[in-house]
């Protein structure tokens, strides 16, 4: 019965022991599957396939020095032929560089300094892009520890096997295990180390390219305020100037000098937050400027143009000018002043009915004729007369007298609400200007000219209507005249006097002729 019990717990044991041994095999069979998965694995082993071919070659090459026979020298040949080709397709694993491959950079991308809210968009793309490599690189790395990781609970599976079936091939599975595991280990330590320096300068960069981030988006919302602000009181002015200023005209000059103003203080707001060295910058624009003057004076001048015309008052929107250019003369409206030009709209006038012949056009001025051109402004200060004259020619033995009487009382008739109203003018004039003697009544004079006594009547009339009270008056007048027999207009005439009798002489003469 003893003996009985003995035999059973010694093939317990061995049992034991075998299903141990297969549970052992199967967990490095497993661990086997994944080491041999990883492409590091693949690498360590074909630069091992690379050495040994490499180390086979060289022993190939010593027999076929010492080798006689033909035979023998022909079969060593064909076999470093064939192990040259192998070793050709694995030339790129002759050196196991794996601490080149995952040791991190030496140097990371930095990006420069922030100095505008632009460069916020490109920063957060730098952040993202540091994230991205940093992120591949610990993918790299935790690959490259779980295999080492795996291959240290292989060797301590080997070791368990070992103890329990201690043979010639589990002990050459765990020294070549240990070989592998010696060489991994020390890359991981050392990519490890390269790896938290890596770690530090990544980390450093989006630091501070994030407080930048944040120093830059303060800085755009403060930039932002300020220029709110500034719209907003521009906003505010104009509702004021539309408040105050009655006049169109005014209030439209007002509202473009508020936006020049406006414009003008933003680029300065947006110049002196993002310009850093500001002497440097006033000494380039110095030098800049003594070119752009030589080389833009039309513009510049344009430019100091707008100035004077806005600040001087001398011309607004809407009103009557006259131009001079060259041997041409342009009269029309104010439709727009610019930074750079005035806008004509050319309209019908009496220099339209004798010298152009065509109107309706538009007219652009450039501002710096202010210095170089006369302009006359017919409409300046407020003024909505001009003064205008019709000439009327009636002849030697006409009753000059009576004509003169009829045209007076017809101008003075129709002229006399713009009288009026230019008195009123030339009293708000005299307060700004030295006007000695303001005469706007109808002026009356008579000169002699070859063909006939000139009546020239001069009176006040719509600036912006002249033509109308002219063809009104003109028509008046020769109505009136038809009415009295001894007034009779006068005009160039030609008398041809012939001779009866050289007439005939010359008719006759003609008539033989032919």
């Amino acid at each position: 019965m003893k003996k009985i019990i003995i035999l059973a717990l010694f093939f317990i044991a061995v049992f034991g022991d075998t299903n141990r041994t297969n549970n052992i095999k199967e967990k490095i069979d497993a661990l086997n599957s994944i080491i041999n998965a990883s492409i590091w694995n693949i690498r360590y082993e074909n630069f091992i396939k690379y050495q040994g071919i490499s180390d086979e070659i060289a022993i190939l090459n010593l027999e076929l020095k010492k080798s006689t026979d033909l035979h023998t020298q022909e079969e060593i040949k064909r076999k470093i032929s064939n192990l040259k080709e192998q070793l050709n397709l694995l030339k790129e694993y002759k050196d196991l560089n794996f601490a080149q491959i995952l040791s991190a950079p030496n140097n990371i991308e930095v990006l420069p300094k922030l100095t505008n809210p632009l460069a916020i968009i490109g920063a957060f793309s730098h952040i993202k892009k540091l994230k991205g490599e940093k992120e591949e690189y610990i993918s790299k790395f935790n690959e490259f520890k779980n295999l080492v990781d795996k291959i240290k609970e292989k060797n301590l599976k080997l070791k368990e096997l070992i103890e329990l079936d201690p043979n010639t091939k589990n002990i050459q599975a765990l020294k070549e295990s240990d070989q592998k595991l010696e060489e991994f280990g020390q890359i991981l330590n050392f990519i490890s180390v390269s790896y938290s320096v890596y770690e530090k300068k990544i980390d450093e960069e989006i630091t501070r390219v994030s407080a930048e981030i944040k120093v830059q988006g303060l800085r755009a919302v403060n930039i932002l305020i300020a220029i709110v602000l500034v719209v907003a009181i521009a906003f505010v002015l104009k509702f004021i100037a539309r408040k105050y200023i009655k006049d169109n005209e005014r209030y439209y000059t007002a509202t473009k000098i508020i936006n020049f103003i406006n414009i003008n203080i933003i680029l300065l707001i947006l110049l002196f937050a993002y310009i850093e060295n500001i002497s440097y910058l006033v000494t380039i624009l110095g030098f800049a400027s003594a070119g752009l003057a030589i080389a833009m004076k039309d513009m510049f001048m344009s430019m100091l143009g707008w100035c004077v015309i806005v600040f001087g008052g001398s011309f607004r929107v809407g009103d009557r000018i006259k131009v001079f250019q060259n041997d041409t003369t342009y009269v029309g409206d104010i439709i727009d002043i610019s930074f750079l030009r005035i806008t004509l709209y050319e309209e019908l006038t009496l220099e339209t009915y004798t010298k152009n012949r065509r109107s309706g056009r538009i007219i652009f001025i450039p501002n710096n004729y202010v210095f170089t051109n006369l302009l006359a402004n017919y409409t300046h200060h407020g003024m909505k007369t001009i003064l205008d004259g019709i000439d009327i020619n009636i002849s030697f033995d006409s009753n000059i007298d009576k004509a003169q009487e009829i045209v007076e009382n017809i101008v003075t008739h129709h002229a006399k609400k713009y009288t009026e109203l230019a008195r009123k003018t030339m009293y708000r004039l005299q307060d700004e200007y030295s006007i000695k003697n303001p005469k706007v009544e109808p002026r009356f004079f008579v000169f002699f000219e070859h063909w006939g006594m000139r009546i020239s009547a001069w009176y006040m009339t719509n600036s912006y209507a002249a033509l109308v009270l002219r063809s009104t008056i003109s028509k008046e007048i020769i109505k009136e005249f038809k009415k009295h027999s001894d007034i009779k207009i006068a005009y160039p005439t030609q008398n041809l006097y012939l001779d009866k009798m050289n007439l005939s002489h010359k008719t006759k003469d003609f008539s033989i002729k032919e």
